[in-house]
């Protein structure tokens, strides 16, 4: 049997790999959106992006809450009760694609008011219809992923997911260049979902040969009270999370318009594939903290928590740098110079990722604990606060305001409230404690960055060639800045003994 870290690096690896390829598809396929198709397009994907992802509020949390009620019976290798839990799970989803179809249908006549102009484009009720049922599609014949990822397995999630993101990329490129029709780019993109879910459905059967079995009881009246609990604990959570990353789209054009939003989103690409790889890696772990709770351990959870928290740290703090130093570069680059957002810009969609990666560790305790109830508020005032102020500062300051309207929101609510809830509930540290490391954590980090981007203001960016160099010698500066200043820290050595005993072992 493997061990936690055994499991939580395999899938670490699968997960790495796959976004690689992922990113490297993604870029080659948005370069040739941009050249076959207007920039408008690429501002109506966004913004519809945004208005499903606000109907898919009628998940309610479904998908976390269920995760975690999954952990326990995997455990203790209950499957009774894990049919019973799966077949629930199956009637929930298709509950959700029927009313996210529904509230689509109902939103059509209103989206156009969220646009600043209504863009010179064909088909735009189809469009959106098609947006709709993409959405809808992603929660058809998927409940069985959950096991499959609870199970500590999501490496084989992520081996069908990025197959079949590939092929629906490869797909789409020739589409382009061959019709440049929008229409049969986005159908395909529908097929390959539902592909997608039915032959991960069959592997999870295949895996687990008692999900077949048709007797099955009905979920216990103990388990479903828990399950609607944590779900309306997440329903804030989840409606908090949606407002402040999914409405700036929107903010942005109705504000400064559809042509902004297609700058905007291209940045969101990179960040969102960025955010992707660093959400892999929590991923991995989520389901053995998930495990390691019900061992009831909360000086080993705390353990595990600073381990996390440094991890979160050294990742976030080098790609802020990353992003800082070569984000400009690479979209004049990659897509051409008007393309290209000014500076201040950049440095707060910087401080704003920083910022929100640093509470992944809490929220990942969050997640794998089902601490949803103790701060469900908290998203809700968060997300209020960021509508006024990304919609007040867009006037003066374009994008940048919309960014600084989501940190400042950040920073007045779960910024301290997360780490107030876990700390309280789940570890032998206090709240103190906590920002004492924290800040120690953002004022070196701070100073590292300085240093690395004043020398990186010396290194020219004429080509790719010289991007690579910029990106190597950000990387490495880092690396090496970290390696001298983190050496004797008991963190930094649990993670280079892992990296030197496990994971080099294993390649």
């Amino acid at each position: 049997m493997k061990s936690r870290t055994d499991n939580s690096i395999r899938n670490l690896i699968f997960a790495m790999a796959g976004q690689g390829l992922g990113i490297l598809i993604s870029l080659v396929s948005r370069l040739v959106f941009v050249k076959t198709l207007s920039s408008e397009y690429l501002g109506l994907s966004g913004l519809f992006t945004n208005i499903l992802t606000i109907l898919s509020l009628t998940e309610l949390g479904f998908v976390t809450a269920m995760s975690y009620q999954l952990y326990k019976p995997i455990s203790e290798n209950d499957n009774e009760k894990i049919k019973s839990l799966i077949q629930f799970y199956k009637k929930v989803y298709i509950s959700i694609a029927i009313i996210i179809t529904i509230l689509g249908l109902i939103a059509l006549p209103f989206y156009k008011l969220l646009m600043n102009e209504v863009p010179n484009i064909p088909n735009l009720d189809l469009i959106y219809l098609l947006f709709v049922l993409n959405t809808s599609a992603s929660y058809l014949f998927s409940h069985k992923r959950l096991l499959i990822i609870g199970d500590q397995q999501r490496y084989i999630a992520t081996v069908y997911r990025y197959s079949f993101f590939f092929m629906l990329n490869v797909v789409q490129i020739v589409i382009l260049l061959l019709t440049k029709n929008y229409i049969l780019f986005l159908a395909v993109q529908i097929m390959m979902t539902l592909a997608e879910n039915i032959l991960l459905n069959r592997k999870a059967d295949k895996m687990y040969p008692f999900l077949k079995d048709k007797n099955v009881e009905k979920i216990n009246k103990k388990d479903y009270k828990e399950i609607i609990l944590n779900v309306k604990a997440m329903f804030y959570h989840k409606f908090g999370g949606v407002v402040l990353n999914s409405t700036d789209n929107i903010v942005i054009s109705k504000v400064l318009g559809l042509i902004q939003v297609g700058l905007y989103s291209n940045y969101i690409l990179i960040l969102t594939a960025l955010k992707n790889i660093v959400t892999q890696i929590f991923s991995s772990v989520i389901a053995s903290i998930g495990n390691l709770q019900v061992d009831g351990n909360k000086n080993k959870m705390t353990d595990i928590f600073k381990k996390t928290f440094f991890a979160d740290y050294m990742i976030h703090i080098i790609s802020s740098i990353c992003l800082i130093c070569l984000f400009n570069p690479f979209i004049s680059l990659w897509l051409g110079k008007k393309y290209l957002l000014n500076t201040i810009s950049v440095y707060t969609i910087a401080i704003n990722y920083y910022l929100f990666g640093m509470r992944r560790t809490c929220m990942s305790f969050r997640e794998a604990t089902g601490n949803y109830d103790k701060d469900k508020y908290s998203p809700v005032i968060e997300a209020v606060i960021n509508i006024f102020t990304s919609i007040l500062l867009a006037k003066y300051l374009g994008i940048a305001g919309v960014v600084l309207g989501t940190i400042i929101s950040c920073l007045l609510t779960n910024f301290w409230w997360e780490p107030y809830v876990i700390t309280k509930k789940s570890l032998t540290i206090n709240l103190k404690d906590y920002f004492a490391m924290y800040f120690k954590y953002t004022i070196i980090g701070i100073l590292i960055a300085s240093v690395i981007i004043f020398i990186n203001n010396f290194i020219p960016c004429n080509n790719w060639l010289w991007l690579i160099l910029k990106f190597m010698s950000v990387i490495t500066l880092s690396i090496a800045i970290f390696i001298i200043v983190y050496r004797k820290d008991k963190n930094y050595i649990f993670y280079k003994d892992i990296i030197r005993k496990k994971i080099f072992k294993k390649l």
